[in-house]
């Protein structure tokens, strides 16, 4: 906590302290909006805002109900969100059900001629590759949605990119700044002015700018590292169905980049992203 001190003092020492923690908590990539800005009078923000289209299909999965969401507390620090706050047992049965449904609607031999071109998930898909947050309830939602892959599919129908989950720090939760830890009502707060600033610091949050940075420059390094896997040329033509598990705030922003907003101002706006709901995540 903070030594009491003249307010003006008080509030300049606070914004340092935010600042300065906000910094290092974030992956490279959510810093690198305000470092690009020095260089241009036009940072990038929507890596896909001029994109004319992606070779993949991406879906976004929110993961599970956590034991936060059930103490209805704000949890984004990576420091304790690592390695607590995990799935609770609904949790856990959501993220088994996501991966089931997905393997039905998806992968299910039934539906194997059902693309408008006649063609089977595996003459026009290579597999499915699934990045997650490496917080652990992301990465536990992840875990069980891809037992469920496997479990409903054969290794030949569903081959998993690289036989397992991938870790990635750019699907982390949005920082929440002071407000990490305390009630989940204080979110409005912030949501408040996302949509007049997106990208403001209040409470020493991430801007919502920064998510809309990080995770539109993750799809296009997806795009690239999916495109190139493979041993010839017929497999690197295939493309792969992406499932990015994340959490509320990261997929709704990342979702206004796929909808080709500029800023991430009306992120709030978009259908609420239910727990161990999968979203498709279409470029217009």
């Amino acid at each position: 906590m903070m030594t009491m001190m003249p307010s003006f003092q008080l509030a300049a020492r606070k914004q340092q302290r935010l600042s300065s923690l906000l910094l290092l908590l974030l992956p490279t990539a959510g810093r690198a909006l305000s470092t690009s800005s020095s260089s241009s009078n036009t940072p990038i923000i929507n890596h896909l805002l001029n994109r004319p289209q992606l070779t993949h299909s991406y879906y976004a999965l929110r993961h599970g109900q956590s034991l936060a969401n059930v103490a209805k507390i704000i949890s984004s620090d990576p420091q304790i969100s690592t390695v607590q706050h995990g799935l609770s047992d609904v949790g856990r049965d959501q993220a088994a059900l996501a991966g089931e449904m997905f393997a039905k609607q998806h992968l299910n031999h039934n539906n194997d001629t059902s693309n408008e071109d006649g063609t089977s998930f595996n003459e026009q898909y290579e597999g499915v590759a699934i990045f997650s947050s490496d917080f652990t309830r992301a990465r536990e939602t992840a875990t069980l949605f891809s037992q469920q892959l496997q479990l409903h599919s054969s290794p030949s129908s569903c081959p998993i990119y690289t036989n397992n989950i991938v870790l990635q720090t750019k699907l982390r939760e949005r920082y929440f700044g002071e407000l990490n830890g305390g009630p989940d009502d204080q979110y409005q707060k912030v949501w408040d002015v996302d949509c007049t600033d997106p990208n403001h610091t209040q409470f020493g949050v991430e801007a919502a700018n920064y998510v809309l940075e990080r995770t539109t420059g993750l799809v296009l390094e997806l795009e690239e590292l999916l495109s190139s896997f493979g041993g010839d040329e017929q497999k690197k033509k295939k493309k792969w169905k992406v499932v990015l598990v994340a959490h509320g705030d990261v997929l709704q922003i990342m979702q206004t980049g796929f909808l080709r907003h500029e800023d991430a101002s009306r992120h709030r706006s978009l259908e609420h992203l239910e727990t161990a709901t999968i979203r498709e995540l279409t470029l217009l």
